[in-house]
C-alpha cells in the first residue's frame, strides 16, 4: 500500500469501464477485472433481485438474455423494463461504479475520497447531475465531472505533449460510440469549442455489421444473440494481436475473422467518423491545419484502417498511448508529481489589476447618473403645484449599473477568495455565493436609490421603485442561475468566472455618457441662444446611448458596426423627456440580453 491519499478517477462507458488509481507521488495503476483493465458496462438482473455486472454478466447473458442490460446508461429521464418490471438505469449504472469503487478500495486499502468521473463533453446539466446521483447510490463520495476530451488533452500534457497557449486539438473518442471534440488550451485551462457525437459509428455499429458479415441469418433476440456478440467481441479484440482468429458461432460452425473482413464492416463505420471529425473542426471555426493535432482515443481508436480513413479526409491523426486509458488517467492527474496542479480541471484564476480596477466604471458611472438625475428635475406649474419631470431612463440606467457593478466585484472578490482560501470547499462555491451576494446588493441599492430619490423629490416611492427594481429582475434571475451552475460546477469556463461575467467597459462608458448628454439637453434649454448645440447634445447622446446598447449585445466588431447605425439613429430619434424611460428600458434590456447570452455559454 503507497502512502498518500488516493485518487480514483473513472470513465464509464457505455460498453466498457474503465478506471485508475493515482497517488501524490505522481504512481498509478488501473484497476483490473477479471485480469482485464475494461469492465464491460452491461449488466444482468437475477432472480433474486441481485444486479450482476462486468464479465460475470456477459457470461450469464446467453442464459437469461431477458434479464441482460449490454449498455445501461440511458438518457436520464428514461425508463427501462427487464422482465416485465420497471427498472431505473441509474440503479444498473450504480451497480458497475459499485464494484468499481470495491476494487479500488482493495488495492489503496482505504478509503478514498477523492473521485473523479469522466462524462462526455456535450452532456448538459441533466445528464451531469445523473450520474452524480448514480455516484451517490454507489456510494462513492461527491466526485469531480470531468469532460472526456478535456481528461485526454490533460493525459497528453503530463506524458509530454509541448502544447502552448492557444493551440488548438482535436479529441477522436470512439468507443462503442463516437464524440469528437475541438479544444483550445488557454492560460488556465482547455476550453472546448466544438463537440459532436454519433452513436451509430463506433465499436457497436462494427460489431453489427460483423455479425451481419459472418452470419447467414439474424441471431434474433435470444441468447444466441448474446453468445454471438460475446465471441465477436473477443474476436474483434484479438485481431490487434494476431492476424486471423477463430470464432465459434452459437448456431453453426467456427469462421475464420482476419483484418480484412473487420476492415470491410468498419469501413462505413469509420467514414462516418471521417465525416465527423470534420465537422467538429468546422462547426469550430478551423481547419485540420489549425489544430497542433488530432488525438484517436477509444477501444476502436486501435483500429489501423481509423487512421488510413482519417488520413483520406486531410486529417492527420494520432494514436494515443493506451487509448482505452487515457481519459481515466488524465482524469486522475495520473502524471502529475504533486497533488496541487491538475491539468484537466479549470481552476478559478485570481483577477488581474486591471480587471478589478474596471469595476469601478459602472459603479462611478452609476453614482454620476443618478446624482444628475437628482439634481437636474425639471419643476413645472406654480409655487403651490409644482409638478417634476423626472428623467427615470436615467434613474433605470443607474440601477442597472449598479447591479453591473456590484456583480463584478462579487465575482472578483469570490474567485481572489476561492484562490487563498486553504479549506477544501470547491472555488464554485464561493463564486456561487459571491455572485448571490452581490446580487442581493445589487437590489437594495437600487432600492436605496428609489428611496433617496423619493424623499428628495417629494413624490410617492411607488413610481421610483417601478423604474429601479423592475428593470433589473430579470438580470437578477439570470445571475441567480448563473451562481447556481457555478457552485454546482456543472462547467467552469476558461479564464474563470470573473472573466466571463466581465461586462464590457466600452458599453459602460459609451451608454453612460450617453445618457448624461441626454439629460442635459432635456434640462438645459434655460439658455435658449445655445438652444442649437443643446438639441445637438442630445442627438449625440441617443446616438452613444445605441451604440453603447450594441456594444452590449454584441461582441463582434463587424456586427457592432453593422447593428449599431440603426439602433443609434432610432435611440437619438427618441430623445425626448416622454421617451426617456423607454431608452433606459431598452439598456437594461441589453444587460439582460447579455447575461443570458452568457448563461448559455
Amino acid at each position: 500500500m503507497r502512502s498518500g491519499q488516493a485518487r480514483l478517477a473513472i470513465d464509464y462507458g457505455s460498453a466498457d469501464t474503465t478506471a485508475v488509481l493515482a497517488w501524490p507521488d505522481g504512481t498509478w495503476t488501473p484497476l483490473l477485472f477479471d485480469g482485464e483493465p475494461a469492465l464491460p458496462s452491461a449488466v444482468l438482473l437475477s432472480e433474486d433481485g441481485t444486479t450482476v455486472t462486468g464479465h460475470h454478466a456477459w457470461r450469464a447473458a446467453p442464459v437469461t438474455p431477458h434479464r441482460f442490460i449490454p449498455h445501461p446508461r440511458q438518457p436520464s429521464e428514461q425508463r427501462l423494463t427487464v422482465a416485465d418490471t420497471d427498472v431505473d438505469p441509474l440503479d444498473l449504472v450504480a451497480a458497475t461504479l459499485r464494484h468499481v469503487a470495491e476494487q479500488a478500495h482493495q488495492i489503496a486499502g482505504t478509503g478514498i475520497d477523492d473521485v473523479r468521473l469522466v462524462v462526455p463533453a456535450g452532456w448538459g446539466p441533466r445528464r451531469r447531475t445523473w450520474m452524480r446521483h448514480a455516484a451517490h447510490r454507489a456510494g462513492l463520495p461527491p466526485p469531480q465531472l470531468i469532460d472526456a476530451p478535456t481528461a485526454v488533452a490533460g493525459h497528453l500534457l503530463a506524458t509530454g505533449l509541448q502544447l502552448p497557449v492557444g493551440a488548438h486539438i482535436a479529441v477522436c473518442d470512439v468507443g462503442a460510440t463516437a464524440e469528437v471534440s475541438v479544444l483550445r488550451r488557454g492560460p488556465a485551462g482547455f476550453e472546448v469549442l466544438a463537440t459532436l457525437a454519433d452513436p451509430t459509428a463506433g465499436g457497436t455499429a462494427i460489431d453489427d455489421a460483423l455479425t451481419t458479415t459472418l452470419t447467414t441469418s439474424p441471431p434474433g433476440t435470444g441468447g444466441q444473440r448474446w453468445a454471438m456478440a460475446a465471441s465477436l467481441r473477443a474476436g474483434k479484440h484479438a485481431l490487434t494481436d494476431h492476424p486471423a482468429v477463430t470464432v465459434p458461432l452459437p448456431d453453426g460452425p467456427a469462421v475464420v475473422l482476419h483484418t480484412g473482413l473487420l476492415d470491410q464492416a468498419a469501413q462505413p463505420v469509420l467514414h462516418r467518423i471521417a465525416h465527423l471529425t470534420t465537422e467538429a473542426i468546422t462547426a469550430a471555426e478551423l481547419t485540420p491545419r489549425d489544430l497542433t493535432g488530432v488525438y484517436c482515443v477509444g477501444g476502436t481508436a486501435r483500429l489501423p484502417l481509423l487512421a488510413q480513413t482519417l488520413t483520406d479526409a486531410g486529417i492527420t491523426p494520432t494514436l494515443v498511448d493506451q487509448p482505452t486509458l487515457a481519459a481515466a488517467r488524465g482524469a486522475a492527474d495520473a502524471g502529475a508529481t504533486n497533488t496541487t496542479t491538475d491539468p484537466t480541471t479549470t481552476d478559478e484564476p485570481i483577477p488581474s489589476v486591471r480587471r478589478a480596477a474596471a469595476i469601478a466604471l459602472p459603479g462611478f458611472a452609476s453614482l454620476a447618473l443618478v446624482s444628475q438625475f437628482l439634481l437636474t428635475p425639471e419643476w413645472r406649474g406654480s409655487l403651490m403645484y409644482r409638478e417634476a419631470i423626472l428623467n427615470w431612463g436615467e434613474l433605470t440606467m443607474a440601477a442597472v449599473f449598479a447591479v453591473i457593478a456590484c456583480l463584478s466585484a462579487g465575482t472578483v472578490l469570490a474567485s481572489t477568495i476561492a484562490n487563498r482560501t486553504t479549506t477544501p470547499t470547491s472555488p464554485g462555491i464561493h463564486t456561487g455565493t459571491g455572485i448571490l451576494a452581490a446580487a442581493s446588493l445589487g437590489v437594495a441599492v437600487g432600492g436605496m436609490y428609489a428611496v433617496v430619490g423619493s424623499l428628495y423629490v417629494g413624490y410617492p416611492v411607488n413610481g421610483f421603485l417601478r423604474w429601479t427594481l423592475l428593470p433589473i429582475a430579470p438580470t437578477i434571475t439570470a445571475a441567480a442561475v448563473m451562481a447556481l451552475i457555478a457552485a454546482r460546477q456543472w462547467r467552469t469556463p476558461a479564464g474563470g468566472w470573473s472573466k466571463l461575467l466581465a461586462f464590457p467597459t466600452s458599453s459602460v462608458i459609451t451608454a453612460a455618457a450617453g445618457m448624461l448628454l441626454i439629460q442635459y439637453s432635456l434640462t438645459a434649454d434655460r439658455w435658449p441662444h445655445l438652444l442649437l448645440w443643446i438639441d445637438l447634445a442630445g442627438r449625440v447622446g441617443g446616438l452613444l446611448l445605441g451604440i453603447g446598447t450594441v456594444m452590449a449585445v454584441v461582441s463582434q466588431p463587424i456586427l457592432r458596426l453593422i447593428l449599431s447605425a440603426p439602433l443609434a439613429v432610432i435611440t437619438a430619434a427618441l430623445v425626448s423627456w416622454s421617451a426617456s424611460g423607454i431608452l433606459g428600458a431598452i439598456y437594461a434590456i441589453a444587460v439582460t440580453t447579455w447575461w443570458l447570452r452568457q448563461m448559455w455559454t
